[in-house]
């Protein structure tokens, strides 16, 4: 009889250690709900500096066979670390939040196994058959500028300079990356001078506008005269008569 009561007390305990499990955890779950993330990844912010002057200068994808035989990887390296949260950039290694980055320069975007796409990136890559030079360019300045809709949240990188390093830095870590085009410096400045052509236009007519201000006189301000004073009467002679 004893044996019965010890077992029923065993049980009894074991089973209100079940229920108060069992309910601790549904209360929890009531408390502190899940929400998932809308978009994967992490803002990082950068300061974007504004150009001399408040006036922003034309970014055009430079000449590759001028800038990257000079670029330097070793600070395209420290930029990248801005990426690490998101992109592992090891031959063969894991898919983050973001794909896996080794090989990424001559790649068909959207297209690194094992990692889901948005629908914006797989149809990039069905419109464009490898990522070059210049797409990267115009890409890392601002991933949802350019390409609105996926899945790379980070806001960029605004500095010409960072993103030719970067690139350079890229380049080192691909087995065969694209060839580095012959020097063409003229080709990538007529861009760039096109789009400062308009503002080098208006300089004249600013230029007269400001001339004409200064010659023209205040509203209400003495009118200046060049005459000379006019001369005092003669004084009356002595003696009219004569």
């Amino acid at each position: 009889m004893s044996g019965d009561l010890g077992f029923n007390k065993i049980a009894g305990a074991l089973l209100a250690t079940g229920l108060a499990v069992i309910g601790l955890n549904q209360l929890s779950g009531i408390i502190y709900k899940f929400e998932p993330a809308k978009k994967p990844g992490y803002a990082i912010a950068i300061v974007e500096e504004a150009a001399a002057g408040g006036a922003e200068a034309p970014d055009v994808a430079p000449d590759w066979g001028t800038v990257l035989p000079t670029a330097s990887a070793e600070a395209g390296a420290e930029v990248a670390k801005k990426c690490a949260a998101c992109h592992n950039m090891a031959a063969g290694g894991p898919n983050l939040v973001g794909p896996n980055l080794y090989g990424v320069e001559g790649r068909k975007p959207g297209s690194h196994p094992g990692f889901a796409y948005s629908a914006t990136m797989t149809e990039y890559g069905n419109k464009n058959p490898a990522w070059t030079y210049d797409e990267l360019y115009t890409f890392l300045k601002a991933p949802q500028a350019t390409m609105a809709g996926t899945k790379m949240t980070f806001v960029g990188l605004k500095k010409p300079e960072d993103r030719v390093n970067m690139i350079a830095y890229l380049r080192t870590l691909n087995a065969s990356p694209p060839p580095i085009p012959a020097p063409n410096p003229k080709a990538a400045a007529a861009p760039a001078a096109d789009a400062a052509a308009p503002a080098t236009a208006g300089a004249p007519a600013a230029g007269a506008a400001a001339a004409g201000a200064a010659t023209t006189a205040p509203t209400g301000a003495p009118a200046a005269t060049n005459a000379p004073p006019a001369k005092a009467p003669a004084a009356a002679a002595s003696n009219p008569g004569k």
